[in-house]
């Protein structure tokens, strides 16, 4: 295994399964972050994580964390907030302050600077990345984005303004995205967040897999047009069994 540097006139990556396994899943360095490369990333399985100002870096680790919708765990505490919460949700209507916001949410620095900034702007106008906003009032108070790959979405980040705002986003989203046909939710690395959410991990080679399968997956045709999102649609159960 070695570590591959990318072509600047080619956004082919190399394979996966030739990441290195210390540090776990590193597979490239160099390229760019316009749109195509960024598209190309994904639909391959990998995805830009590094410092502002240092080379871009290219990963895909093994294992990877994955939510399946419909096993998101909502706990009791959450269940009741969202019940009684003051929040509205809605999508794609204020991509740009989402990113920002993600950025500014670390107190102890943040690899989405500018130019990742511009690079996921840039691929949200091309209609392939997408935001959920968190609102109290007029107020964006929490919110996430991250990548379509036909019928898997590919979170990047969230931030939370107030309590539970982050977590009723992704509950909500959720719900839209099976409800129009999304089957799969890359959550790249495990973390304590995502686990209590309900994501787990799986072998990068099912992972890969599972992306083959879902990367032509058709959704309904409006799933990603800017629009309210409720958390009470009746064509589909608002919430799993209740469980902790």
């Amino acid at each position: 295994m070695r570590l591959v540097k990318l072509e600047a006139n080619s956004v082919n990556f190399p394979d996966p399964e030739t990441a290195l396994q210390d540090p776990n899943g590193l597979l490239a360095i160099g390229g760019d972050l316009t749109a195509p490369r960024l598209l190309s990333a994904y639909q391959y399985g990998v995805f830009p994580w590094f410092e502002p100002g240092e080379i871009i870096l290219w990963w895909s680790p093994d294992p990877r964390a994955i939510l399946v919708p419909g096993e998101r765990h909502v706990s009791r505490s959450l269940k009741r907030f969202m019940r009684k919460m003051p929040f509205h949700f809605t999508l794609n209507q204020q991509f740009e302050k989402v990113i920002r916001a993600c950025a500014m949410q670390r107190e102890d620095g943040t690899w989405i600077g500018p130019l990742v900034q511009r690079g996921y702007q840039e691929l949200h106008e091309a209609g392939r990345a997408h935001s959920v906003e968190v609102w109290e009032g007029n107020e964006l108070v929490g919110g996430l984005y991250g990548v379509s790959v036909g019928g898997l979405f590919c979170g990047e980040s969230m931030f939370s303004r107030r309590e539970n705002a982050s977590k009723a986003a992704l509950m909500v989203f959720c719900q839209h995205f099976s409800r129009n046909g999304g089957e799969l939710i890359d959550c790249q690395v495990l973390n304590p967040h995502t686990a209590s959410l309900g994501a787990r991990e799986i072998p990068r080679r099912q992972f890969l897999q599972q992306l083959s399968e879902l990367s032509h997956r058709a959704l309904a045709p409006d799933c990603w047009l800017p629009q309210d999102l409720s958390p009470h649609d009746e064509d589909l159960p608002v919430f799993p069994k209740d469980r902790e």
